[in-house]
Parts: structure tokens; C-alpha cells; sequence
């Protein structure tokens, strides 16, 4: 098994010191010919959506990419990554791939509550720590999402199919491996099994 991480703005490094924690090889991608490797899952890391948008153009990775995403290659995004994946932002004109069926607010806790840190459930899992930087947060969700965390009655975490996100940032709690743990075993290793 091996997990790609797009390696091009935002917290990568983290994420990739929790698949060390794992033990699960991973590789980064920075240019068209990573993306066109053969890998079992893809991390988009949290950061700047806008930036992350427009350097997937510049690389030439967002085609592939959306592409392996639509053709049921798990992915994981964590806050950016989030956004990246909405089909719909309620307060931004813009729209990256939009494979997962929920819509966003960008930066939607406003500037007091810009960053926090708190604890939640994660689906049957109970305190979680959970660190918010100018999170979005899920607004609504179509048909065949799961929310898997809810914290003051917003949704930070669903799935769908191959598809998971989370508004927090489990990749900045070093020492906290579940969720990525959660992504590998439900998500990654049921597709690989089944594209097998």
C-alpha cells in the first residue's frame, strides 16, 4: 500500500509524520509525472484553498487528479482539502473538483474564533482532540454523506464512499494517529480490496 500526500502548500509534513507513525509508505506529489504514479490513497493537507487551486492548474495536476478521485481513489482532505473536494462553497464564487456532495463555508468561524482547539466524537469514537485553524465548516450534505463529527452543531467530518474530510487538522496532534488510522482501514483498504 502506498499513499500519495500533495506535497504543494500547507501541512504535508505533518500528515506524513503520522503515515511514519502508521508505517505506511507514502511518497509526495509535486509535478505530473508523481500524480501518474500508481498509489492506493491521496492526502490533501490543509493550508490556503486558493493557492493549493491555482498551483494544481499551473502543475497540471488538478485533471489527473480529479479524474483518480472520480474513479474511486480514497482521498482525505483536511480543511483546504476539504474545500478542494466541496461541490459547492456557500461564500466563494470558485470551485475546484467537487466530487463530494456537500457544501462549505471557507473560514467560517470568523476572525475571534479564527483558530481553537477543542474535543468531539468521530463517528463511534469519543475525545477526539481537534485543532480548528480558519476552518470551514459543512453547511449541508447530499445523498450518501455520512457525518461523522458534529461540534456546536456544525459538521466537521463526513464521508462519502472514497471520499473523507475533516474541518480540524488530526495531522497536528503528533501523537494522535486515528483518523488517518480510520482512513487507512475503512476506506483505503476496503478499495483496494475491492479494485483487486
Amino acid at each position: 500500500m502506498k499513499i500519495a500526500v500533495a506535497a504543494l502548500q500547507g501541512a504535508f509534513l505533518e500528515h506524513e509524520k503520522i503515515l511514519d507513525r502508521l508505517d505506511i509508505e507514502y511518497f509526495e506529489i509535486r509535478k505530473r509525472e508523481d500524480a501518474e504514479k500508481d498509489f492506493d490513497g491521496l492526502i490533501l493537507p490543509g493550508g490556503e484553498s486558493t493557492t493549493m487551486g491555482k498551483l494544481l492548474d499551473e502543475l497540471d495536476l488538478f485533471d489527473i487528479l480529479k479524474a483518480k478521485i472520480e474513479n474511486g481513489l480514497p482521498v482525505f482532505g483536511t480543511c483546504a482539502g476539504l474545500i478542494l473536494l466541496a461541490r459547492e462553497i456557500s461564500n466563494d464564487d470558485k470551485r475546484y473538483f467537487g466530487t463530494m456532495d456537500i457544501t462549505v463555508r471557507r473560514n467560517a468561524y470568523g476572525r475571534q474564533l479564527g483558530s481553537f482547539e477543542t474535543t468531539g466524537s468521530f463517528g463511534k469514537t469519543e475525545n477526539v482532540p481537534m485543532v480548528f485553524i480558519r476552518a470551514p465548516y459543512i453547511e449541508q450534505t447530499g445523498n450518501g454523506v455520512e457525518v461523522l463529527s458534529v461540534v456546536d452543531g456544525k459538521i466537521v467530518a463526513a464521508r462519502q464512499n472514497n471520499q473523507l474530510v475533516t474541518a480540524f487538522h488530526p495531522e497536528l496532534v503528533s501523537d494522535y494517529t486515528q483518523i488517518h488510522q480510520y482512513f487507512i482501514d475503512k476506506i483505503v483498504k476496503n478499495t483496494y480490496t475491492d479494485l483487486k
